[in-house]
C-alpha cells in the first residue's frame, strides 16, 4: 500500500476523473508516501496549516502508472507517474491533530 496525503478540497474538487495533483505536472510524478508513520510526518512537516487534510491508502497493484521508489539509501519514497485512479484508492483517511496542531492519527474518513 501507499500513502498520499492530500487536502480534503483537492480530493474532492473532480471526483469523475482521476486524480491527479499540481506536483504530477510540474514534477513528473504524484508524491507518496511507505506508510501511515511516514505519512504523518509529511502532514505534520507540511501541511501544518491545512485544516482539512487526509490520507489516500493506495492499492500499487490497482495503478495503470508506474510507481517508482526513490530517494536516498536511508529512505526511499514512491513516486506514482501519472494520475491515482480512484478505484485504486482502497481507504480515505483523516488527519486527526493534537491541542498543539501536530497530526497524531489517521481514523476513516466519513
Amino acid at each position: 500500500m501507499l500513502f498520499h496525503v492530500v487536502p480534503v478540497d483537492q480530493w474532492t474538487a473532480d471526483m469523475d476523473r482521476p486524480y491527479a495533483p499540481a506536483s504530477l505536472a510540474i514534477e513528473g510524478f504524484v508524491h507518496c508516501s511507505p506508510d501511515e508513520p511516514a505519512a504523518l510526518a509529511v502532514a505534520d512537516g507540511l501541511y501544518r496549516d491545512v485544516p482539512d487534510l487526509l490520507v489516500l491508502q493506495i492499492d500499487e497493484a490497482e495503478l495503470a502508472a508506474e510507481v517508482r521508489w526513490e530517494g536516498s539509501e536511508d529512505m526511499l519514497f514512491p513516486h506514482v507517474y501519472g494520475p491515482i485512479e480512484r478505484a485504486a484508492v482502497t481507504t480515505v483517511l483523516t488527519v486527526s491533530r493534537d491541542a498543539d496542531g501536530h497530526a497524531w492519527e489517521l481514523t476513516p474518513w466519513a
